[in-house]
C-alpha cells in the first residue's frame, strides 16, 4: 500500500495566487509603478484634498485606509496600496464605467486583505474581500469579457470559502469560485492555472457536498486537472493534485465499494494513477514523493511483435509496465522475461522464443488515442516512435487516459534532463 499523499489543504494555497493568473497588469507591476509615482504625490495633495471628504465616505476606502500591516515592510506595502486604491476612486469619479480601474481596485483589496495582520480584527479580511468581490462583479458587468476579473474574482471568493470550513456558507462560496473559474477558462482556454485553481475548488466542494454528489464533483476536479496538464506538461502543481485527488477517489471506492461497473476503473488502478502523477511531480519538483517498482503498470492489447496488421484474433491482452526508460510489455517463460526494441535488438537473455514489446522512451515522437478499424475493438493507443508506429488498446477510454498521461509525462521529465531524478523515486 502507497504512504497517503499530503491533504488538498497543504497544497491548495500556492495555486490560489493572485500574481499567477495571465494578467495584462499584474498587481506586481502595479506596485512598481505605485512606487514610482509615490515620490510626486506631495505636488498634488492640495488637488486631491477636494476629494478628500469622498474617500471618507467610500466603504472600500475606509476598510483600506484601516489596514495596518504587521512589520514595517506590510506597512510600506499599504501606503502604496492606499495611494491606489485613491488613483482609482479619482478615475471613477470622472468615469464611473471605467472597468479597469474597478478591476485595478479590487486587485489593491485583494492584496490589502493578505496585508491584514494574522492578530488584526478591524478589518476583517473577509470584509476587504467581500469588497473587492464587489469590484470584480461591477468590473465584469461592465465588461463580460474581463477574464483576469473573473479568475481573481474567484481565488478571492475561494479564500473567503476556506475562512468557514465545512459549513453551508462554504459550499455556496466554492460553488460560486468554481462559476467564476469555468467562465474565466472560456475566455481565455490557455490558461492552465485557472484549470488548475478550478480543480482544486471543485475539490474543496467535493469534501463538503452530501455523499451522492461526491463523486461527480470529482471526476469533474480530475478532468479539469488533467487538462491543466495537456497545456502544460510541466506543470508539477496540478500533477500533483491530480494524483491526491486520484488516491482520495481510490480511498471512496476502496471504502464504499462503489466500482461494480467491470468498466469502471477499480480502486487499485486509481491507486496506481495517484503513483504516477505524484512520482512525476516528484521529478519535476523534487517536493513530492511516492516510491514504487515502477511508474505505472496494467493490461493492453498488443498484437504479435512487429505485426500491428496481424489478425484480432493474434492480439493478446497483456501486462505492461512504465519506467523511466521505456513501455515494457511482460512476457513470462519459465520465469524468465525477455524484451525487444523496435529496432528489432533482443536482450541477452538465453533460450528465449519469444519477444516482447518494448518502447524506449528517447525514441518516442507522440502519443496520442486513435479510433482505427483496423484495431481490435477498444480504446486505441498510438505510439509514434523514430523506428514506427506502435498500435496498442487499453480496456476502456478511461484506462487510455491514464497510459496518456503517463507516457507524456515520462517523455516530458525526459526532455527536461530530469530522467534520472524519476529514476531514483520509482527505484528508491
Amino acid at each position: 500500500m502507497m504512504a497517503k499523499p499530503a491533504s488538498t489543504d497543504q497544497i491548495s494555497r500556492p495555486e490560489l495566487r493572485k500574481d499567477e493568473g495571465n494578467r495584462t497588469f499584474t498587481m506586481r507591476e502595479l506596485l512598481s509603478e505605485l512606487k514610482n509615482d509615490e515620490d510626486d504625490v506631495g505636488s498634488r495633495n492640495s488637488q486631491e484634498s477636494t476629494h478628500q471628504q469622498s474617500y471618507q465616505n467610500n466603504a472600500a476606502m475606509e476598510l483600506i485606509n484601516s489596514v495596518t500591516g504587521a512589520d514595517d515592510e506590510g506597512r510600506s506595502r499599504q501606503r502604496i496600496l492606499v495611494y491606489a486604491a485613491r488613483r482609482y476612486a479619482t478615475a471613477l469619479q470622472r468615469n464611473p464605467e471605467d472597468y479597469d480601474a474597478l478591476y485595478n481596485w479590487a486587485l489593491v483589496l485583494q492584496e490589502s486583505a493578505d496585508n491584514v495582520s494574522p492578530d488584526s480584527t478591524s478589518p476583517s479580511k473577509d470584509a476587504l474581500l467581500e469588497e473587492a468581490c464587489k469590484k470584480y462583479d461591477e468590473a465584469t458587468r461592465l465588461c463580460a469579457t474581463l477574464h483576469d476579473a473573473f479568475y481573481n474574482w474567484a481565488i478571492a471568493i475561494s479564500d473567503r470559502a476556506k475562512m468557514r470550513g465545512r459549513t453551508k456558507e462554504a459550499e455556496e462560496l466554492w460553488e460560486q469560485a468554481t462559476k467564476n473559474y469555468e467562465k474565466a477558462v472560456q475566455l481565455n482556454w490557455n490558461s492552465p492555472q485557472a484549470l488548475n485553481n478550478w480543480g482544486l475548488a471543485l475539490q474543496e466542494l467535493s469534501a463538503i457536498v452530501p455523499a451522492r454528489e461526491k463523486q461527480k464533483i470529482v471526476r469533474t476536479a480530475i478532468s479539469k486537472f488533467r487538462a491543466a496538464i495537456q497545456l502544460q506538461f510541466d506543470f508539477h502543481r496540478a500533477i500533483y493534485n491530480l494524483g491526491t485527488v486520484l488516491y482520495g477517489l481510490a480511498e471512496d471506492t476502496s471504502r464504499t465499494g462503489s466500482s461494480t461497473n467491470a468498466k469502471e476503473v477499480t480502486p487499485n488502478e486509481l491507486y496506481s494513477q495517484s503513483a504516477i502523477y505524484i512520482a512525476a511531480a516528484h521529478a519535476l519538483k523534487p517536493n513530492y514523493s511516492l516510491p514504487l517498482p515502477h511508474l505505472k503498470d496494467g493490461y493492453l492489447t498488443a498484437p504479435p511483435v512487429g505485426n500491428t496488421t496481424a489478425p484480432h484474433s493474434d492480439w493478446k491482452r497483456t501486462k505492461f509496465f512504465l519506467n523511466h526508460e521505456a513501455l515494457q510489455q511482460v512476457i513470462r517463460i519459465e520465469q524468465k522475461q525477455v524484451s525487444r526494441s523496435l529496432s528489432g535488438r533482443t536482450s541477452d537473455v538465453a533460450n528465449m522464443d519469444k519477444m516482447a514489446i518494448r518502447v524506449d522512451i528517447p525514441d518516442i515522437v507522440s502519443v496520442s488515442a486513435c479510433a482505427d478499424l483496423t484495431l481490435p475493438p477498444g480504446a486505441g493507443l498510438c505510439i509514434d516512435t523514430t523506428h514506427g508506429p506502435v498500435f496498442l488498446v487499453a480496456d476502456s477510454w478511461e484506462s487510455l487516459d491514464g497510459w496518456l498521461d503517463a507516457i507524456r509525462l515520462v517523455y516530458t521529465i525526459y526532455a527536461r534532463g530530469r530522467t534520472d531524478v524519476l529514476a531514483g523515486i520509482i527505484t528508491a
